[in-house]
């Protein structure tokens, strides 16, 4: 995966660049196609075998497309399409995502003796997917055109740049970009400085921390002491954060550098008061997408009883948790956000805690990580249990103050990274000026 990374920085990436702003630079639909080629190469180089499952992704969302488009004015028709178009995304992607688990699953609770398939995981199929629901779905709603041109489907659905981690791109959002885009120089310049920040938070941050996390998760959690089990479960916070806001920053970065402006994904979700406001701040692109593809056709929130309030975030977050893997950490850790998110609505206890609202926060975002970094529930429990010294585990050991010593900086700097310090320090500055202006 590293080497791959490297081929990619150092040779693909300005390969790419050097064709699109050279050989190409006089036409659109010459970039379009090349850059269709460029995304599905760059697909092919990790996943050579499932380059074939995307192809057939492409062909058949723009079958479904032309299809919605065509019924756009027979609701009920346009609707059996789009319930057709759902039930083969989703299809593919429990074959290859879930089949395994659910058939493990199966196995241990009725005691059957059968053989489970070992089946390949393809690299972001969940977030391919995603694009390719939003698409025909959005052409149903009238929120993008539908695209005549197989090419632009299958460039919308496999762009490079956030083709792996994301952000998932919502259609309507680059619907009109993809034959109408405007590049210049000053976009090219802010994305390359966008991709280096995104890089620096992936090499310096998330792979430093990540040691730390590692080693953590490692070790046997009665024999894990308090400190360490702290610094690690930080380490992951850090770790995940960095890692994946820095992918989001460079597809973001390397968007512009094409002519494409991709909506944040990250907004400092480490500052929020609420578990509601974490997730409007956290992976925005993927709580947006379940609001307005999931939440909203349930009902949302302007429902007649608190149940089916209950049940749609319940679905909601069951569905979010499920997203992130087959397993059963996932699920409990979609669920533990239902719980608190649920009862904030209903309550809204959290509105009531002031400063405290931000302690609350970490405090249930750091035990989740913990579960979702865990290989198994029972695993993530005893690991919570050592963070609280109930496993008779001693308070510190030497790899604790090792791990501290060598990586204390690191820890600070993340958390710096964390808070907004470009807006808090803007304010300073413009309240500094009011004052001297009113001297």
């Amino acid at each position: 995966m590293l080497f791959s990374s490297t081929i990619f920085v150092f040779l693909f990436l300005p390969m790419v660049l050097i064709f699109y702003y050279g050989i190409f630079r006089n036409s659109r639909k010459l970039k379009n196609i090349f850059l269709l080629l460029a995304s599905l190469f760059f697909y092919a180089w990790g996943e050579p075998t499932f380059v074939l499952v995307m192809v057939m992704s492409i062909i058949c969302n723009y079958y479904f497309g032309l299809k919605v488009d065509k019924y756009k004015n027979n609701r009920k028709k346009a609707k059996s399409v789009i319930v057709i178009m759902l039930i083969f995304n989703l299809t593919i992607m429990f074959i290859f995502k879930y089949l395994m688990f659910t058939l493990t699953n199966i196995k241990y609770l009725t005691g059957l003796n059968f053989n489970i398939p070992n089946i390949a995981l393809p690299i972001g199929i969940s977030f391919f997917t995603f694009q390719a629901i939003s698409y025909v779905i959005d052409v149903y709603r009238g929120n993008g055109k539908v695209q005549k041109n197989p090419l632009n489907v299958g460039l919308y659905i496999s762009f490079f740049p956030q083709l792996i981690a994301g952000p998932i791109v919502r259609y309507e959002t680059i619907a009109e970009q993809i034959e109408n885009r405007h590049e210049n120089f000053e976009d090219f310049s802010k994305g390359t400085c966008r991709f280096i920040i995104g890089l620096g938070k992936k090499m310096l941050l998330a792979n430093t921390l990540a040691l730390v996390a590692d080693y953590a998760f490692s070790v046997k959690s009665g024999e894990l002491s308090v400190v360490m089990a702290w610094l690690g479960a930080l380490a992951y916070t850090f770790q995940i954060f960095f890692d994946f806001s820095g992918y989001s920053d460079m597809a973001i970065g390397l968007g512009l550098m094409f002519g494409f402006k991709f909506l944040e994904n990250f907004n400092y979700p480490y500052i929020s008061k609420s578990i509601s406001e974490f997730w409007r701040r956290w992976h925005i692109s993927l709580g947006t997408w379940f609001r307005d593809y999931v939440y909203f056709p349930l009902g949302g929130s302007r429902v007649n009883s608190k149940k089916r309030l209950v049940f749609n975030l319940f679905v909601v977050w069951s569905l979010t948790g499920l997203w992130h893997g087959a397993n059963w950490t996932f699920i409990v850790w979609g669920l533990m956000y239902f719980v608190l998110i649920t009862l904030e609505k209903l309550t809204k206890f959290d509105q009531k805690l002031g400063w405290f609202g931000h302690v609350y926060t970490m405090l249930f975002v750091i035990l989740g990580w913990v579960l979702f970094r865990a290989d198994n529930i029972s695993y993530g429990i005893d690991y919570i249990k050592s963070m609280f010294a109930m496993s008779g585990n001693m308070f510190m050991d030497s790899s604790a103050k090792l791990y501290f010593l060598e990586n204390r900086y690191f820890y600070l700097g993340a958390i710096l990274c964390s808070l907004p310090l470009k807006n808090i320090i803007g304010k300073k500055i413009n309240l500094n000026s009011k004052v001297a202006d009113g001297l």
